[in-house]
């Protein structure tokens, strides 16, 4: 017989103790795993379906939470039976008596609802009520004024140029309170007013130029036939856009055009430049058309209706950013006096700056720059008012009565200002109400103010009139909660 021979201990063996833990370690781990394992596999059917109905629900978040509509629109309609047949399918799952299946799908219920309850919300919104309200107003609008244009009337009147660009004003001003849901619904409902601007004010602005005379050569009747029919399609468009048609499509009006387009292609302009040009701006002017007709898809499928990504509210934005920070240096210093010179010419460059701001044709745009511009000019104007009271130092002595009243009531104005600039809150605020009511009392004491027949201290009462009347609106800019 032969004895087996210990094999010989390799170097770097690690000590019994530390062998037989790390063993046990990797059996005890590996035990885990297959534990995991067992549970996965052996899941309640229940528990198991549940989370199939949260997954399924989960996939219409995005389309619930960005919902824009009403609530008889088709997507509406669809999303509320989608997330009411997901409620049923929760309500018919067995939880045969166990707590934690019963656990499960009353949270599954409870995230369901809350989805019905959010799609709700934002199609009966009051703002959401409140754009609707006022596209019905621009509905009526296009109804009397527009459409009759493109089927053999004049002209389009000035109460219709100024009635449109109220509108938009009116919904510039709706707030979202960064509700998606919202910012779309007045993105969508702007962009469609201000197509039916731009489309009207284009073709009014080009008729004049067109078209050719037909003596020219043959090729010009059908060009100018071709002409006619878009500007029926322009009127159909308008239409469509306002929804004030229910008896055309957008497919077929894009059908429609893009046939056009071939016609004038397959003209025969014998190389006079004249008429290729004239066919150029018809061809133009049917892409343009065309280019409307995808302002829904393209809305939905972009972000455009998120401003604060927008560069020219970025730039905007970092324009307010510097002249906040002037303010708080002019507010904060101990000798503020030394700050004017520099602080009003730095903001006189961000008024520039403000100035080169594209529009990009956005009302919202436009009213984000408007705001901008007052509030750097407000703070100019604070400082040149405190400039102007420490000069009066000088020349105080020799003043009309009259006139010094009006510069302590200037005095008080400035200091008034110096806390509006600092202001930020809403109007249910007792700060608003306070500082209104001190501006108020102001513009009594300057109506107190009897000039006696001095035309200095009228000019002056006027000037300090203004100053109260502007600072009074800056508070109300601030205050109006208003966003992109």
């Amino acid at each position: 017989s032969h004895r087996l021979s210990a094999p010989s201990e390799p170097l770097g063996r690690k000590p019994e103790g530390e062998t037989k833990f790390s063993v046990l370690s990797s059996f005890s781990a590996c035990e885990t795993e297959h534990d995991k394992s067992m549970d996965m596999g052996n899941q309640h059917p229940s528990i198991s379906r549940l989370q199939e109905i949260q997954k399924e629900v989960k996939s219409i978040e995005q389309q619930v939470v960005g919902f824009s509509g009403l609530p008889d629109d088709k997507n509406y309609k669809k999303l509320e039976r989608f997330l009411t047949k997901q409620l049923f399918e929760i309500d018919s799952v067995d939880t045969e008596g166990k707590g934690d299946i019963q656990q499960a799908r009353k949270r599954a219920a409870q995230e369901t609802e809350r989805l019905l309850k959010e799609l709700e919300q934002n199609a009966n919104h009051p703002h959401r009520i409140e754009i609707q309200n006022i596209f019905k107003e621009a509905q009526s609008l296009v109804r009397e004024k527009i459409v009759p244009f493109h089927t053999g009337g004049n002209c389009v009147t000035d109460e219709f140029e100024e009635g449109i660009q109220d509108i938009i004003l009116r919904l510039t001003h709706v707030k979202t309170g960064g509700k998606i849901s919202l910012r779309k619904a007045r993105y969508h409902t702007l962009t469609k007013i201000c197509a039916v601007q731009e489309i009207i004010e284009d073709c009014m602005k080009k008729q004049p130029s067109l078209p050719l005379s037909e003596d020219v050569h043959p090729s010009v009747a059908k060009i100018n036939s071709v002409m006619c029919e878009v500007n029926k399609a322009r009127g159909t468009l308008i239409a469509l856009l306002m929804g004030v048609n229910n008896n055309e499509t957008c497919r077929h009006l894009s059908c429609v055009l893009s046939g056009l387009i071939a016609d004038l292609d397959a003209l025969d302009v014998c190389g006079r430049t004249e008429i290729r040009n004239y066919r150029r701006e018809v061809v133009e002017d049917i892409n343009k058309l065309l280019k409307y007709l995808d302002l829904e898809e393209e809305a939905d499928t972009t972000k455009a209706f998120d401003l604060g990504q927008n560069h020219s509210i970025l730039k905007i934005e970092k324009v307010l950013k510097r002249m906040r920070e002037i303010k708080n240096e002019l507010l904060q210093a101990q000798n503020p006096s030394e700050l004017y010179l520099s602080s009003k010419t730095e903001l006189q460059g961000l008024i520039g700056q403000l100035d080169e701001v594209s529009l990009e044709k956005n009302p919202c745009i436009r009213e984000a720059r408007r705001r901008a511009v007052i509030e750097v000019q407000t703070l100019i104007t604070y400082i040149d008012l405190k400039e102007a009271l420490e000069k009066r130092k000088f020349f105080a002595c020799e003043e009309h009565p009259s006139h010094t009243a009006v510069w302590n009531v200037l005095e008080n104005l400035s200091e008034i200002q110096e806390e509006v600039l600092s202001f930020d809150g809403n109007r249910a605020d007792k700060n608003y109400i306070r500082l209104e009511e001190l501006l108020t009392k102001q513009l009594l004491a300057l109506d107190a103010v009897d000039p006696q027949g001095e035309e200095k201290c009228k000019a002056a009462r006027k000037q300090a009139v203004k100053l109260a009347q502007n600072i009074l609106s800056y508070l109300d800019l601030k205050s109006d909660e208003w966003e992109y």
